[in-house]
């Protein structure tokens, strides 16, 4: 697997993508520095070695040139953290582009204006692609966020750099933790799933019965697999035409010794909301007009029995409705056990939209061992999917 170490920059042009896909509010200010971080440490070495930057991301889902969504708005923010000039090009492909890369000296950086402005970027259209080939000697990839996507960026351009192509420290990063968690993780290895639906996690459910040791579930998927066992679930989430799938699923996890974790108790609710009347029950006894919006007491102790005693843990998607404060107790509760068996040893893998929001959230992002950048990438990397965007810098 080639990396920047892999690569001497010196009086180069690195063309690097990163995922700059960041929150902007109304004043067009950045919201979330997390992806700017995270692209840094690949930033430095370039520069420290003597080279250059040239740096390419999309912005939003902007339909054609849309002011809004223009990349010119982060420059700031983007000098901010490097702590170095950062020259912005409202252009990433044609003679605008070129001149600019052409005028850049060793140790500059250069960004691109939003590559999404081109519906060829996301059509991966070759041509374009060529365009963009021009612009740097060796191609760097730092973006995991957009790696399971075929776009001219992320995917088609590696082919005009045949022997110079690598992965940024931040992608290479994201491939080790999610390889340690499918391939080479300490046993026993304990895989926490939770969220809204049994459907959207049934392929990697599938893809890593034969990896893990426990399965712990949460969220409104809980109540799936409580009725398809007959428990009661009061008005609770559920899938009713996954409920054979609910049932073959810990079949499956029988029949490969996979211990599953599913709760016992739940804080519930008579309405979807957080000033609503609550109570605990057990989670197969909820009464009709009542809902499953946390777990409870007792689930909170056997999850943390299980999480201490993993030495690799993934983790994926909440346990309750954390954005309401009277049902983020779980949650919490979840990701302190986490932090402490990282503390103790154990690796730690944290991915998908809502579980990055609930240690951040919580404050214990610093506390686990790696947070994931890209939601949909992690999930078809544990599903077993090869994604193009890697797939492209290893052939």
């Amino acid at each position: 697997m080639k990396t920047l170490d892999d690569f001497n920059f010196k009086d180069k042009k690195a063309l690097i993508r990163v995922d700059f896909n960041v929150p902007l509010d109304e004043d067009f200010k950045v919201g979330d520095t997390t992806r700017i971080l995270a692209a840094k440490p690949t930033i430095i070495k370039v520069l420290e070695d003597g080279g250059s930057c040239v740096l390419m991301s999309h912005l939003g889902r902007p339909k054609g040139e849309e002011s809004k969504f223009s990349l010119k708005h982060i420059v700031d923010k983007v000098e901010d953290i490097l702590g170095v000039e950062v020259k912005f090009v409202n252009a990433s492909i044609g003679e605008k582009a070129e001149k600019a890369v052409h005028d850049l000296e060793p140790g500059q950086i250069l960004l691109l204006e939003n590559l999404r402005f081109h519906e060829e970027e996301t059509a991966g259209d070759e041509a374009f692609a060529k365009k963009l080939s021009k612009l740097g000697d060796i191609y760097v990839n730092d973006a995991f966020g957009t790696a399971h996507r075929a776009h001219a960026s992320t995917t088609i351009v590696a082919k005009f750099f045949p022997d110079k192509k690598c992965f940024g420290y931040l992608l290479a990063q994201e491939i080790k933790s999610i390889d340690k968690v499918m391939n080479t993780g300490e046993k026993p290895i304990c895989a926490i799933l939770g969220g809204a639906k049994v459907s959207s996690k049934i392929t990697i459910i599938d893809n890593i019965l034969d990896k893990i040791d426990h399965l712990i579930i949460g969220g409104g998927m809980t109540f799936t697999f409580i009725k398809a066992q007959g428990g009661k679930i009061g008005d609770s989430l559920v899938e009713e035409d996954k409920l054979e799938l609910a049932k073959s699923i810990l079949e499956k996890a029988k029949q490969k010794n996979v211990q599953v974790h599913l709760p016992v108790d739940a804080v519930i609710a008579d309405a979807f909301s957080n000033d609503a009347n609550t109570k605990i029950c057990a989670v197969n006894e909820i009464p009709d007009g009542w809902m499953g919006l946390d777990i409870g007491p007792e689930t909170e102790e056997i999850f943390d029995q299980v999480i201490q005693e993993s030495k690799t843990i993934l983790w994926n998607g909440p346990l309750g409705v954390f954005e309401m404060s009277n049902f983020a107790k779980g949650t919490k509760a979840l990701g302190k056990s986490i932090a402490e068996a990282t503390k103790a040893g154990a690796f730690s893998l944290v991915g998908g939209g809502d579980s990055v929001a609930a240690v951040k959230q919580f404050g214990l992002e610093d506390q686990v061992s790696y947070v994931s950048t890209g939601g949909g990438a992690m999930l078809e990397s544990l599903e077993g999917k090869t994604l193009p965007g890697i797939a492209a810098i290893l052939e």
